[in-house]
């Protein structure tokens, strides 16, 4: 497989020439200023002697953590010991010519750091600051510990996966971190272009997550419905999920309308359903769902998976293998999403930002920074402005 080195003018991207000061750790800050960075900005990243937890994160390849590689690509990493005023005169002077501050401090810590808004807009009015928190600050869990796995317990998420049986079951990656970081880049940008200066934003994690899961909790606090846990079927919809084929290999068939649902019947060998009352109407389908799978099942496991996504393809009804991570990154597709960055101990992958603007990709060629990478230079940019 071929993998793109990316190598870019980044005079197209819109935040170049904004410059982020990045006082953030682990995946919710690290992700709303990878994106950032993606799209142009200058992004100095601020660690502690120790570094950034998230370094350590495993699997390390070469010193580097996988789990930091995938979030800060694209920065430039500086030491400073806000605890020292000599340090955090620098910072200051960062500050000073710096667009935006992203930080996710637990509570009382950017006070004590002097990094708190009040303190930085005396140095920069036209400052954006967007804080990352776990919960509001008004609220009784002000104080409480905000990690991804936390949240997604309090949300409901993890006793809406899986199926009845199953314990309570976690998404594998930190999806509200990921989904809070994008609404942190979101409010970042929405800020270069507000009038309002200074300008303060809040982004907490738990609102994140529940905001983010509308779909579902709306059902319960409109319709008084309880989500079911439905393994990979839809809460909403029938049929759309997966099925298990004749060699024991999965797919999914997404049937999002009842014109798709005729044409399933059809291809299927099932023209009785089209008129059955049970399963005339997504809303029948959905309230019969047990029964109308258990016939789907039965059908699909009579031929293998192949057979049946070859047979959909060529009736345009919605449906794909469900891979494994071999499977995903064989797929011919993963020629479009990925490249490879020169880390100084060889090219590691990465995966491309989910868009492009007129045609150019949005991917940062500029490297994962080692700790302190940068520090000289900084340093050396901004002490000279005390």
């Amino acid at each position: 497989m071929l993998w793109a080195i990316v190598f870019m003018d980044n005079d197209y991207l819109p935040l170049r020439g904004v410059r982020v000061l990045d006082l953030t750790h682990t995946a919710a800050g690290p992700f709303s200023t990878l994106i950032m960075a993606d799209l142009g900005a200058e992004v100095i990243k601020v660690e502690p002697p120790e570094g950034d937890e998230a370094r350590k994160f495993a699997p390390i390849v070469n010193g580097l953590s996988t789990y930091f590689a995938s979030l800060n690509r694209g920065k430039k990493s500086v030491i400073l010991d806000l605890k020292s005023n000599e340090d955090r005169d620098i910072l200051y002077n960062l500050v000073k010519e710096s667009d935006v501050v992203i930080e996710n401090y637990r509570p009382g810590v950017r006070e004590k750091l002097g990094v708190d808004p009040d303190t930085l807009f005396k140095i920069n009015k036209n400052l954006i600051y967007v804080s990352i928190k776990g919960f509001r600050p008004n609220s009784q869990y002000r104080d409480k510990p905000a990690y991804d796995l936390i949240v997604q317990a309090m949300s409901g998420l993890m006793l809406t996966t899986g199926i009845e049986s199953d314990p309570p079951i976690k998404v594998p990656f930190p999806v509200f971190d990921i989904i809070t970081g994008l609404f942190a880049a979101l409010y970042a940008v929405s800020g270069l272009y507000s009038n309002i200066r200074p300008f303060y934003t809040e982004v907490y994690l738990y609102d994140s997550a529940l905001f983010s899961m509308s779909i579902l909790h709306l059902m319960y606090l409109i319709a008084k419905e309880k989500p079911k846990r439905l393994g990979s079927a839809h809460t909403n919809i029938a049929p759309y999920q997966a099925f298990k084929d004749s060699q024991g290999k999965w797919f999914a068939v997404a049937i999002g309308n009842d014109k798709q649902w005729e044409t399933l019947c059809k291809v299927t060998g099932l023209d009785s359903l089209i008129n059955d009352p049970r399963f005339k109407s997504n809303e029948n389908r959905v309230k019969n769902r047990d029964q109308l799978i258990s016939i789907l099942q039965e059908v699909f496991s009579r031929n293998t998976r192949e057979y049946w996504l070859s047979l959909f393809e060529k009736a345009k009804i919605p449906s794909s293998p469900v891979y494994d991570i071999d499977e995903v990154f064989n797929d011919p597709y993963a020629n479009y999403v990925l490249f490879e960055l020169n880390q100084g101990f060889g090219n590691i992958k990465q995966i491309k930002e989910p868009a492009t603007i007129n045609g150019k990709e949005l991917a940062s060629n500029i490297p994962v920074p080692m700790l302190g990478e940068h520090t000289q230079e900084i340093k050396q940019r901004f002490r000279k402005k005390a």
